[in-house]
């Protein structure tokens, strides 16, 4: 894939996890985005964990897997901020 694919791969799988997780996320479009790309690399690490695979290479996952991924992100960063 390429980078505008990522890009764009990034952007809906952040969408969807802000619609899903409960309460207001303060974020913008580039925020969004990151969040997205960033949750596919962690769903696919916890993929490649689960299936015994090549856990210390990250590999992207599919779009259900950047959105748990997304997910995750998101209810850490409630956590985290929750502390303060």
């Amino acid at each position: 894939m390429g980078l505008c694919t990522w890009i764009v791969f990034g952007f809906f799988a952040g969408l969807i996890a802000r619609a899903v997780m409960p309460g207001r996320q303060g974020m913008g479009l580039i925020s969004t985005t990151l969040l997205g790309v960033a949750g596919s690399f962690m769903g696919g690490f916890l993929a490649s964990v689960l299936r015994g695979g090549n856990w210390h290479v990250l590999q992207p996952s599919g779009f259900i897997g950047a959105i748990v991924g997304a997910i995750a992100l998101l209810a850490i960063g409630r956590m985290m901020s929750d502390r303060r």
